[in-house]
């Protein structure tokens, strides 16, 4: 399959709104992103997060650029507010160079944001 650019999502959450834990999960969470798609920092053309209304203490965007990312475009919007959402969660949409199809992408749902997916595989 020739070179494309494809969307890799996933997700996690917070137990609290504090600038430690934030760090600690947007990290387990692009490093296992990262990991499980056999990428590396040339093949990252950009990562977009959101978070919930809940989170305060962080950009996570801040917390990307400390395990390398600090010269892939990143970007912080603010997650819908939708009633029964998952509370505290932090949602990412990496934008990747890769030759696997779509099917063959690893997609990572973490914490508390794991049943947000249970349509995809591990």
């Amino acid at each position: 399959m020739p070179l494309a650019v494809r969307g890799l999502r996933g997700a996690t959450t917070v137990d609290a709104d504090t600038a430690e834990q934030i760090k600690e999960r947007v990290t387990a969470l692009v490093e296992a992103m990262i990991e499980r798609n056999g990428l590396d920092n040339e093949d990252l053309v950009s990562v977009v997060f959101t978070a919930t209304d809940d989170i305060h203490a962080m950009f996570p965007a801040t917390a990307a650029r400390a395990v390398g990312l600090g010269d892939v475009p990143l970007l912080c919007a603010r997650e819908l507010e939708v009633v029964g959402g998952a509370p505290r969660c932090i949602r990412v949409l990496m934008h990747v160079y890769t030759e696997k199809s779509r099917a063959e992408l690893h997609h990572v749902y973490l914490e508390g944001a794991r049943n947000l997916r249970d349509d995809l595989p591990d």
